[in-house]
């Protein structure tokens, strides 16, 4: 659903990642630079950006923030078309109709050293078909003005009458296993040890905490696994029908470790090269899929 608009959007509406334009957190918030920067490298998903500036241009055409709207998810007319273009673009680069993908925010000021905006702003998941995407696109943004949000801003002394918000769509796999990986220990400070959350499933129900991962934590030294305890995962996080859901695990896998030994210290090589690029200890979302392990996201850690 949008609305008719006379104003022009701007060129530079959408990047791609690996575009180096894309790797500008400037541009695109963190979170997308950081996979854009790391894309030809590394098995990231394919997707695009919607930039930070588009929310302003937007916003100067009518498009509402008011988190109560509820008469649909209105947005520009030439916006629209755009994102459907783009959407319509990726779906051919996955080789599906209507490719599923992930809608995140990348806010300017999120995913940085000191900030992460964790669970402040909306995350659309197995979203699929045009005018769905560009719904979730409005919904993330309007997220951004959401009560919660505004007061972590205000808590972190960031600025509120500006917020740049950039939208990062991209190819959702339906992983097998994912994993959250820290390159320093977050609970015990080490800096010589990488530790790893794994389940199976997508990572949300990593993140959300409806589960108890598997734990493993891996020595830089030798890349040794020191210590690993693997959880009761009794649900997981997987795609259904008009988004994702927590399903049952079937039994005999619910105390099996979800990654291998050799997947530990292959999550534990990645985050340590990782580190090294981005020259600060990273906080990594992964997953498995098909055998390949692919990179979903990159952050600094902010609970050192």
């Amino acid at each position: 659903m949008h609305n008719d608009t006379s104003r022009e959007q701007d060129r530079q509406t959408i990047f791609w990642l690996g575009d180096p334009l894309c790797s500008d957190p400037a541009l695109v918030g963190g979170k997308a630079a950081n996979l854009s920067l790391l894309a030809e490298s590394y098995a990231v998903p394919p997707g695009f950006a919607v930039t930070s500036e588009t929310l302003d241009e937007a916003i100067r055409s009518g498009f509402n923030v008011d988190t109560t709207v509820v008469e649909g998810e209105l947005l520009p007319e030439a916006l629209y078309q755009l994102i459907c273009e783009a959407y319509r673009a990726l779906s051919e680069r996955c080789g599906q109709e209507h490719v599923s993908v992930a809608v995140r925010s990348s806010a300017l000021d999120e995913d940085g050293v000191s900030s992460s905006f964790a669970g402040q702003h909306a995350t659309f998941l197995n979203v699929s078909g045009e005018e769905a995407v560009a719904g979730a696109i409005a919904r993330c943004w309007r997220s951004a003005f959401s009560a919660p949000a505004l007061y972590y801003r205000s808590q972190q002394g960031l600025a509120s009458g500006s917020i740049g918000m950039a939208v990062l769509v991209q190819q959702l796999l339906p992983a097998e296993t994912s994993a959250v990986v820290f390159s320093v220990n977050p609970v015990t400070g080490d800096r010589g040890e990488v530790l790893i959350n794994a389940s199976w499933g997508l990572g949300e129900s990593i993140v959300s905490g409806v589960v108890t991962p598997d734990t493993f934590v891996v020595s830089k030294a030798g890349m040794m696994i020191v210590a690993a305890e693997i959880g009761d995962k009794d649900v997981m996080t997987a795609p259904v029908a008009g988004g994702v859901g927590e399903i049952d695990v079937p039994a005999p896998l619910r105390v099996q470790p979800s990654i291998t030994d050799e997947q530990a210290v292959e999550l534990a090589n990645l985050a340590v090269e990782l580190e090294a690029r981005m020259g600060w200890p990273v906080d990594i979302e992964c997953a498995y899929y098909e055998g390949t392990l692919y990179l979903l996201q990159c952050r600094p850690i902010t609970t050192l």
